[in-house]
């Protein structure tokens, strides 16, 4: 089996040859890549000189490292890290093992359920920002997923030649997650542990920036992956809406056979209209996206047929 360890790195002079090395030892048999995304510092020496395949990555955002990654690499198994050394290597292993099973098609380094993620991470925010990602995600795909934006993760071929990156930036990991539910895709999770960054290392994650471009991934995957239950709670909502604009509308012509209050009554009639817009656009995607569903399962079969004739 050939593995490819991904290392996506943007200023992380300090540790990124203690990464490199921790994952030689761990796995000397794997190739390395470190893609960097414009350092400032030595980051792209220091990766080359502890003997990684180092590529430079000119588009900004850690997306947009991972989609030329997985369009240039050809593996067996992926390997996808952060270059900070907060994963620690030797849990490795434990991510491989399940895709040369062929148990799963993609393994999540779950940080959270042993605590040490929320022992050791000192940003403010950050635990709630994962806990209520996790809880929409799991409410919206009817899952349970422990830890939907761990940046430690395990994949084989399949997933990797098959995902369409649309993120730039650390939405990225929410991307994958949802998809591979969507997918169908086998999914495992494997805990592990989490250590924060040594001093001097700086996280380039802007946790209320970052933030709401994750909520704002998870809202427009919403829409293209479950169109029909997402168009359904807005017909609810406008319909809600158009019964309490309009109620009092009604009662007030069995009443006096006459409309005083027109304004409501336009209102009304405006909300039940976009309601009835709203679960038509729904049930005319899901269409779409079921079509589009049988679509990916040809070219995932290709895929597969690919490499068995390989």
């Amino acid at each position: 089996m050939k593995i490819a360890v991904l290392i996506p790195c943007y200023n992380e002079e300090l540790t990124i040859g203690k990464v490199i090395k921790d994952f030689k030892r761990e796995l000397p048999e794997a190739d390395i890549y470190v893609y960097d995304n414009n350092s400032k510092d030595k980051t792209f020496e220091i990766a080359k000189k502890n003997g990684a395949i180092v590529k430079k990555e000119y588009r900004q955002g850690k997306g947009n490292v991972v989609r030329s990654m997985f369009m240039d690499i050809e593996a067996d198994c992926y390997i996808m890290t952060d270059g900070d050394d907060t994963y620690p290597a030797e849990f490795v292993h434990s991510l491989i093992e399940p895709i040369k099973n062929g148990e799963a098609d993609m393994v999540i380094g779950d940080r959270l359920s042993n605590g040490t993620y929320k022992n050791e991470n000192k940003r403010a925010f950050h635990n709630l920002g994962n806990a209520m990602v996790r809880w929409l995600i799991n409410f919206i795909f009817k899952s349970k997923i422990n830890d939907i934006m761990t940046g430690y993760r395990s994949f084989d071929r399949e997933f990797v030649k098959s995902i369409p990156i649309l993120s730039s930036g650390f939405e990225i990991e929410t991307e994958m997650s949802i998809h591979a539910l969507d997918k169908r895709f086998l999914i495992k999770e494997i805990p592990i542990n989490y250590r924060d960054r040594p001093d001097g290392s700086f996280s380039k994650l802007n946790t209320f920036n970052d933030g709401m471009k994750v909520l704002v991934t998870i809202f427009n995957l919403f829409k293209d992956y479950r169109p029909l239950l997402f168009f359904s709670i807005w017909s609810m909502i406008f319909l809600i809406l158009g019964l309490c604009s309009g109620i009092p509308v009604i009662v007030e012509f069995f009443k006096t056979h006459l409309i005083k209050k027109q304004p409501s009554a336009i209102l009304a009639v405006g909300l039940v209209l976009l309601s009835t817009l709203s679960l038509v656009c729904g049930l005319i995607l899901d269409v779409i996206v079921k079509q589009h569903k049988r679509i990916y399962e040809l070219y995932l079969y290709r895929i597969k047929s690919e490499k068995n004739k390989q």
